[in-house]
């Protein structure tokens, strides 16, 4: 166990521990949290096994990436709001700047190599988002109630796109679960045994939250700023990503593409290439903010967007945290909560269908690709990053 530290090197330790999380913590979320407690748990003590499992229940319940979030509530624990701050700028930034990198490089990379590698990228998403959309749908829609609320919302947003039909299906979802669901929410996990915090501090971080959620696009719309309005598009997605970080996914296709600021093959190419990244997959927001570079003056909107999509995640977990031994207690918030998972479901079902298959299947030889890299994900339990790379490497090799 890690001795205690003058609280001005706790901050610096929390940014050092979680770069290195972010260089080496292959396989996505699910996997990051392993990487975590056998690092903050085990190996530095820094938190308890009932504290890690409450803070990991409280990133469940909010919304945004969940072991982003984890990674920012222990560094809070840790250090303070300086220790959140620094653990998540040190377990995003290898990713964020290798993203931002591909964004510069694609256009040389297309024409050096051909459009071939861009789509085995695209293929390989494919693949891991079916493979995610199963993995939800037996977590988070199971029984005829909830099944019945991701197959409509599926069937809804196929019919209805854009990111007003989005949430009004998560408004939905909150609704129906809150009403239908209450009976079969999950019980509270052991209550948390660190320090509840400021309720001061957490109370402005909320308003916060709000007040940005609110204003932003108000602004954006009045200004007419390109980067104002990068930063409230990316605000709003990272305040509505429920279920986790694929879930990105759809919500960012309907407010980037949809709109015509980035084409969709470069759009679904970023999304594959992160998969291969160490680190959280929001961090696919600073290649789509870099990659416009007409508008945001490439690495200023890839930063720009990053630190908006992981903004909300960072107030919610500041603001919600002194007050979640209360929050999770009511039955109404854990049966809203799963009534919204369950739509996400749908969500990211009826985004595998468009813009994925849609995008990714051009022949029916690309069927049996996106299935064999299921199987290789799925069965062979490949890591996720071998099967982008391979995907990548062979189809720029054999399609020109």
């Amino acid at each position: 166990m890690d001795e205690p530290q003058p609280k001005a090197h706790e901050a610096r330790s929390v940014f050092l521990a979680f770069l290195r999380q972010g260089f080496t913590a292959f396989g996505g979320p699910v996997a990051h949290l392993g990487y975590f407690h056998r690092e903050f748990v085990e190996r530095r003590g820094w938190i308890s096994d009932a504290a890690f499992a409450d803070l990991l229940a409280l990133c469940q319940f909010l919304p945004g990436p969940a072991s982003s979030q984890l990674a920012m509530a222990i560094g809070l624990r840790r250090a303070g709001w300086a220790g959140l701050i620094a653990a998540w700028i040190g377990f995003t930034l290898p990713a964020a700047m290798a993203m931002m990198a591909l964004a510069y490089a694609t256009p040389a990379l297309r024409h050096a190599l051909g459009g071939g590698w861009i789509h085995g990228l695209k293929i390989a998403a494919a693949a891991i988002v079916a493979q995610a959309l199963v993995s939800m749908a037996r977590n988070l829609a199971r029984g005829p109630i909830r099944a019945g609320m991701a197959i409509g919302a599926a069937a809804g947003l196929v019919i209805a796109h854009g990111p007003i039909a989005q949430i009004f299906a998560i408004l939905a979802g909150a609704a129906l679960g809150f009403a239908l669901l209450r009976d079969d929410a999950p019980a509270p996990e052991a209550p948390d045994l660190a320090e509840p915090g400021d309720v001061r501090h957490a109370a402005v971080a909320l308003c916060a939250f709000a007040l940005l959620l609110a204003a932003l696009p108000f602004a954006a719309a009045v200004l007419q700023a390109p980067l104002l309005g990068l930063a409230s598009i990316f605000y709003r997605t990272g305040s509505l990503v429920f279920g986790g970080g694929h879930v990105v996914l759809p919500l960012l296709q309907a407010e980037i593409v949809d709109r015509g600021w980035l084409d969709r093959d470069t759009f679904l190419a970023g999304y594959g290439a992160v998969q291969a990244l160490p680190g959280p997959l929001f961090s696919f927001a600073a290649f789509v903010g870099a990659a416009q570079h007409s508008a945001t003056n490439g690495w200023v909107g890839g930063l720009v967007a990053l630190a908006a999509i992981f903004l909300p995640s960072l107030l919610l977990v500041a603001g919600v945290l002194p007050f979640w031994d209360r929050l999770k207690a009511r039955p109404g918030a854990r049966a809203a909560l799963a009534g919204v998972n369950a739509v996400v479901v749908g969500l990211l079902a009826a985004a595998l269908w468009d813009p994925v298959l849609q995008s990714a299947v051009r022949r029916p030889a690309d069927w049996a690709l996106v299935a064999a890299a299921y199987v290789f994900l799925a069965v062979a339990k490949l890591p996720p990053w071998l099967v982008v790379i391979g995907f990548a490497l062979g189809a720029g090799f054999f399609v020109r």
